[in-house]
């Protein structure tokens, strides 16, 4: 099994950003890319000032910061990826674009790179179909936001190899996580059990059970949870609990996890949470309260 030394990192979001800023401080070289230059000088400073930050708590050395700083490498060109050992996309929760992207990566890799997906739902197998080396396919879901969540998930599609998974394995462990392995089936493990929950948390809001207060409150203090779960969805991004939530009703076919009503509405509305300032909560403080369908 040959150690992965150089990754490419496709979307330079807060997820690619944070799977970035993880490989570079833990001495793997990174080709971080986008198609858009603004969002990739945008990463490139958040991971230099996340950077300096652990450096001036004392987390990291300044050796490490100014090693981290060579390593790093920002492109949007996608020939730029050609020698690099795996590719970790981070784009957009669409089985579509990810296919997409998987064919035209298929084409520029190397012959022994692995093609790996952040997806939090989506099928590998599928994925995997687009590509002339499904051995070589394989899901690395970090938990967001990466450099601070310990959990990665693993997902193994149906022709997903030993070796794939294993030099997968390493390159997570490398960077100080935990990992957990999970067949091909939606959800995984972890959205499968989450979103159900964070699901039903809008349709106690959306029936007027509680206050959005009340009902995060209820599950920071009844249940230990360090978050809500309105807040949390509001952390993830409303769009992609309702992705995640579709991709479960078609993918498992039974109406319970069918998105609740108030969710879609939100999505539609734009409130997608804190990366738009506005979701179940308002984070720029300007009055944009959607009251519950139930209550119009």
């Amino acid at each position: 099994m040959a150690e992965i030394k150089c990754i490419g990192v496709v979307g330079a979001g807060q997820m690619g950003s944070g799977i970035a800023q993880l490989a570079v401080v833990n001495g793997v070289d990174v080709w971080l890319h986008d198609t858009e230059a603004e969002a990739l000088s945008r990463a490139h400073n958040s991971i230099s000032k996340n950077i300096e930050r652990l450096v001036s708590k004392g987390h990291l050395s300044q050796a490490v910061e100014a090693d981290a700083a060579r390593r790093l490498r920002c492109t949007s060109s996608l020939d730029d990826l050609i020698s690099v050992d795996m590719v970790i996309e981070a784009v957009v929760e669409s089985e579509d674009v990810k296919k997409k992207l998987f064919v035209q990566l298929d084409k520029i890799l190397k012959g022994s790179a692995i093609l790996a997906s952040n997806t939090s739902s989506i099928s590998i197998t599928r994925l995997a179909s687009a590509t002339s080396r499904p051995s070589q396919v394989i899901g690395m879901h970090f938990m967001n936001p990466p450099p601070i969540m310990k959990l990665v998930e693993i997902i193994k599609g149906a022709d997903t190899s030993d070796d794939t998974y294993n030099a997968t394995r390493c390159l997570a462990e490398r960077m100080g996580k935990t990992v957990i392995c999970s067949n091909d089936y939606p959800g995984f493990i972890v959205n499968r059990i989450l979103m159900p929950m964070i699901n039903e948390a809008f349709h106690a809001l959306h029936t007027g059970v509680a206050t959005k207060e009340d009902i995060d409150t209820g599950m920071k203090l009844g249940t230990n949870h360090p978050m809500g779960p309105l807040e949390l969805a509001d952390l993830i991004g409303l769009d992609v609990c309702l992705s995640i939530m579709k991709v479960l009703q078609a993918g498992l076919g039974d109406s319970k996890y069918a998105p609740c009503p108030l969710l879609v509405q939100y999505v539609d509305a734009g409130r997608l949470g804190r990366k738009r300032g506005v979701g179940v909560y308002d984070y720029d403080s300007r009055p944009k309260e959607i009251k519950p369908l139930a209550q119009l």
